[in-house]
């Protein structure tokens, strides 16, 4: 593969990419549907930070789908959302029967978010498959432990994947320190390997297409590397992809808007120490800057 390059990601370059206007007198349903599937009983709160990014990118209506053992408490944290409750494996995470709750929302969501807080990696991964082929005509963002079924085979329809540098190891087999230092590298040839947008994420985010288009993003900062903050760039990512943009512009509009409500933090809290539950309360005004 040729040495790949990648054109530098700002906030300016999000002015080609437009969000798409629903309208002033659209309803909730304009701004699409996104379905979020996340979290276990060791992490329920990945489902809400997750849900409530997709909410505070614009989306219109939200469906929180998750473990049985968490979703009273879900739905009481997240009174926006519809909450649907999934048969869990023997180790904690999702049964590939759950799917067939899920099969009437096929034709209703415009995107799907998978992954975030997930547990047994190993046990959920039918029903990751399973999904896959059920949403085939959705965009889908697949997050933690829901990215290993990128491994199986390459995708056939519109899918993002968001590796941190020693999740994409694992994904590879490569160590992690070569990830790090040959982050373009590894995630062109990961986007064309698994035909999928590939987010890579670090202190410098790379977006990387399938058709060989790569993105570097260098606004981020130490405050964002906190728990949690990668759910809420999931969770944007659905919002923004059931808004209507396709794969590389919704991953390009989340990283940007998810930097972006990181240094309003840090200039308001700090450097370190705002927490992730915190940055999509600052969404909604990142995006009005970004469009003015």
């Amino acid at each position: 593969m040729a040495t790949p390059r990648a054109a530098a990601l700002t906030e300016a370059s999000l002015a080609r990419w437009p969000l798409p206007d629903p309208g002033a007198d659209a309803d909730k349903e304009a701004r699409g549907r996104v379905l979020v599937i996340a979290g276990s009983g060791e992490m329920p709160g990945a489902a809400l930070l997750a849900g409530t990014a997709a909410l505070r990118a614009g989306a219109g209506k939200l469906t929180l789908a998750c473990p049985a053992c968490v979703a009273q408490g879900l739905a009481l944290a997240v009174p926006e959302s519809r909450v649907i409750a999934l048969p869990e494996t023997r180790g904690g995470g999702l049964a590939a029967r759950g799917c067939e709750s899920l099969a009437p929302l096929a034709a209703q969501v415009a995107a799907v978010v998978v992954g975030p807080g997930l547990c047994d990696e190993r046990g959920s991964m039918a029903f990751v498959r399973r999904l896959l082929r059920l949403f085939r005509e959705r965009t889908v963002v697949l997050d933690s432990i829901a990215m290993s079924v990128a491994a199986m085979e390459a995708f056939d329809q519109p899918v993002l994947l968001t590796p941190h540098a020693g999740e994409m190891a694992h994904l590879c087999g490569l160590p992690k320190e070569v990830v790090a230092q040959e982050a373009l590298q590894v995630a062109c040839e990961a986007a064309t390997r698994w035909k999928a947008c590939v987010v890579l994420k670090g202190a410098s985010t790379v977006i990387a297409m399938p058709q060989g288009q790569a993105w570097r993003f260098d606004g981020g900062s130490i405050g964002l590397a906190t728990s949690g903050s990668g759910d809420v760039l999931a969770g944007l990512m659905g919002g923004f992809a059931a808004r209507g943009l396709p794969p590389e512009q919704t991953a390009a509009w989340a990283v940007v808007v998810h930097a972006m409500a990181g240094r309003k933090l840090g200039r308001r809290v700090g450097p370190l120490g705002y927490l992730a539950r915190e940055l999509a309360g600052e969404v909604p005004a990142v995006i009005r800057q970004i469009g003015s």
